[in-house]
Formats: C-alpha cells, sequence, structure tokens
C-alpha cells in the first residue's frame, strides 16, 4: 500500500535534503570551534556534536508526537506517537511518515546546539546535557507545533515560516540571550576579548552550512517541486546578500572588511531567508539578505554596547537574523510564488505583517522566559557555570581531559 501511495522522487529529495541538515549540526560546531580559545575548542565541539544523539532520542521516544501529533488547543500535541507508535508503513502526503520524521529530527537536534554559541567557555558539560533536554521539550517542541502543527495556534492563524525562521532561529537566539545573561560573562571581559583561534575551522564550517542549508529550506518544500527549487534559489540569493551586507557595512565602519565579517554575514543572510525561502521572489531574497547583514552586524556590536558575553554571536546573528526574516517575510511573501503563503505589505497588504510579529513576540517571549525558568533550576540542582580556576585552564581538559591540539 505505501509503495502505491508515496513518489519515489519525493521520497529521495526528503531523504537527501534530512542528510544534507544533518551535516549542519557538524558543520555548526566547526563554525562555532574556531571561534574560541585553543583550550575550549573541544569543548565547544562537543555542544553541538552530543546534541546528535541526544536529541535524536528525545525527539523519537516522545518529541515528535508532541510537535506533529493531534493538537490540545492549539498549544501541544498528543502522545498519539510516542515512541513512533503508529507511523509504521504510514504516508506524509507523498513520503513515508519516517522520511517526514527523519526529516525534522534534523531541525530539532541543530536548534539547541546553536544557542550554545552564547554559553561556550563557561557551562558544565553536565549542565548544558539537561539543559538541551529541557529546552527541546519545553520550548522547541511546543512553539514547533504552535507554528508547523495542524491545529497549532499560529498554524491557524496563518504566520508564515517556510523553513524555521520563527520555531528555529529566533527562539534559539531568544534563550541564547537569556543563557548569555544568566551565566555571565566570561572571565575578564570585556576587557579581554579573545581572538578566535582557527578562522580556517570557522569559514569551513561557514561553508558547510551553506551547503547544508539547502537541505534545510529547499527540503522544507517537502517534494520534489518547482517550490523546492524556487526555495533553492531564494537560499542561496540571501546567504549572498548577508555576505555582502555585512562586507561593505563592515568595510565602511571598520575601515577593512574581514573573514570573519563575511562568514557571519552569510549566515545572517541565511537566517533570514529561512522563513521566507518559498514565499518571496528571487529579487526579494537578496534585499532580505542585505538588510539581515546590515542589522545583524549592528545586533553584534550591541554586546559591546550593553556589556552581556554573547560568547560566538548566537543571538546577534540568529535572534536578530530570525526576527528580522520573519517581519520580511510579511513584507515580501507574494502568492504568484506559493499558493500556501499571503500577498504581504510589498503588495498594499499590511496584515501579514501584523501576523508575523505576534508569532514573533509571541514564540520569542515565550523562548525567553522558559530558558531563564530552565536555566535557574538547572543551576539551583547540579549549577550551571564552571569554576573559576577551571575556566582558566579550559573546559577541554577540565571537562573532557583531552587536548585539541596535543603534540
Amino acid at each position: 500500500m505505501i509503495a502505491e501511495t508515496t513518489s519515489a522522487g519525493d521520497t529521495a529529495w526528503l531523504l537527501v535534503s534530512s542528510a544534507l541538515v544533518l551535516l549542519m549540526t557538524p558543520a555548526l560546531a566547526l563554525f562555532y570551534g574556531g571561534m574560541v580559545r585553543r583550550k575550549n575548542v573541544l569543548s565547544t565541539l562537543m555542544h553541538s556534536l552530543a546534541a546528535l544523539p541526544v536529541l535524536s532520542v528525545v525527539w523519537v521516544l516522545y518529541g515528535y508526537s508532541l510537535a506533529f501529533g493531534p493538537t490540545h488547543g492549539g498549544v501541544i500535541g498528543g502522545l498519539d506517537f510516542i515512541g513512533l507508535r503508529g507511523t509504521v508503513g504510514t504516508v506524509h502526503d507523498t513520503v513515508p511518515t519516517y522520511a517526514f520524521v527523519a526529516f525534522q529530527m534534523m531541525f530539532a537536534v541543530i536548534t539547541p546546539a546553536l544557542i550554545s554559541g552564547a554559553v561556550a567557555e563557561r557551562m558544565k558539560f553536565s549542565a548544558y546535557l539537561v539543559f538541551v533536554i529541557a529546552w527541546s521539550t519545553f520550548v522547541y517542541v511546543p512553539v514547533a507545533h504552535w507554528v508547523w502543527g495542524t491545529g497549532g495556534w499560529l498554524f491557524e492563524l496563518h504566520a508564515l515560516d517556510f523553513a524555521g525562521g520563527t520555531v528555529v532561529h529566533l527562539t534559539a537566539g531568544a534563550s541564547a540571550l537569556v543563557c548569555a545573561l544568566v551565566l555571565g560573562p566570561r572571565l575578564k571581559y570585556p576587557q579581554e576579548r579573545p581572538p578566535p583561534h582557527n578562522l580556517t575551522m570557522t569559514l569551513t564550517g561557514a561553508g558547510l552550512l551553506w551547503f547544508g542549508w539547502f537541505g534545510f529550506n529547499a527540503g522544507s518544500a517537502l517534494k520534489s517541486t518547482p517550490l523546492a527549487a524556487l526555495a533553492f534559489i531564494t537560499t542561496h540569493l540571501g546567504a549572498a546578500g548577508g555576505a555582502l551586507g555585512w562586507l561593505f557595512i563592515e568595510w565602511w565602519h571598520r575601515g577593512k572588511p574581514t573573514a570573519l565579517g563575511v562568514a557571519s554575514g552569510l549566515v545572517a543572510g541565511l537566517v533570514a531567508i529561512t522563513p521566507a525561502a518559498g514565499f518571496v521572489a528571487p529579487w526579494a531574497a537578496i534585499v532580505i539578505g542585505v538588510i539581515a547583514g546590515l542589522v545583524c552586524y549592528a545586533g553584534v556590536l550591541a554586546k559591546y554596547k550593553y556589556g552581556y558575553d554573547d560568547s560566538l554571536d548566537a543571538f546577534g546573528v540568529h535572534g536578530v537574523g530570525g526576527f528580522t526574516g520573519a517581519l520580511l517575510t510579511g513584507v515580501f511573501a507574494q502568492l504568484a510564488y506559493n499558493a500556501d503563503g499571503a500577498d504581504g505589505l510589498v503588495t498594499g497588504n499590511v496584515h501579514p505583517v501584523l501576523i508575523q510579529l505576534v508569532a514573533c513576540l509571541a514564540s520569542g517571549l515565550y523562548a525567553g522566559a522558559a530558558t531563564w525558568v530552565i536555566l535557574k533550576v538547572i543551576d539551583r540542582a547540579m549549577g550551571l557555570r564552571v569554576a573559576a580556576a577551571d575556566e582558566r585552564e579550559g573546559l577541554d581538559s577540565t571537562q573532557h581531559g583531552e587536548d585539541a591540539y596535543a603534540g
């Protein structure tokens, strides 16, 4: 029965896209790992790599069911699919349910890992593991249901989020800011601002993120269709626009364009185009990317002005970029590109912008508040930060007993 109701082309595309999104997690590890000091590189890599096995299990046990199960008041799904019960041999549109589960699993894995950029070089690894499980359960899963789950309250409000600008980047970014504030700054910050120890690693990670993002966005069409092709090209152009926007504003502001700036800008562009990828014209993707590059550059500078230590700019890029992209989706969306979307402000319709604002505020404020509670509970139960002596020595040796560059 399943062979008669599925599309081989759609299934192949979704499985390949799932693999591309999986690649983004080790790519994120490289991107973040190159930005920290030598003594903390393995610890930073572990934040991303450990999320893969831990959150994959969480997703199968109950995450998928709560996110995509039958709704309870538009707030959370049920336990109908706990342990993937009832999904064997079933079909999600034109693909096996298992393919859809696998694709969404990769989103659930990378989203909490994004937050690690705000806590790098000072959070206990044990506390981090508890945090990502709790955050996935109480933040990611409910917001995913609100926006993408059938019957979710933002889904019914017709909030536009093609591939996770709100569900992934805004929630992670808002939570990253709360993490940075609750944990406090690294020792001697801001008097000392340690430079990245290996920009080659960071640039490699940025390139792999760009590559994997095609699965992230184009795969969210869930089918091998013209919509996937649209999302593919808008994703590429959003990244290009973000890199150019950051490059030129940094060149003007600092007098020199930096490699780290280009890497950060392309990621900012990718973040901002994510909610819009299947709803906007290619030219609009360039505009969204450029605006994101400019706005996220200012968002990163804000940490120096206000004194919080967002170590690797998780809030400045993902929080600010996710908010910007979600709002601009309401500006540039056009029904001509996706009949399931809406005509936005560019066609004279202000309503989608207002809906996007509601979705951003609801998701961001909920994520921030829930993150604060989670952190406070963990801190009381086991402590969040390593000891000052351990922080000075480095988390690679004190948390993992290893040296990234031994010998």
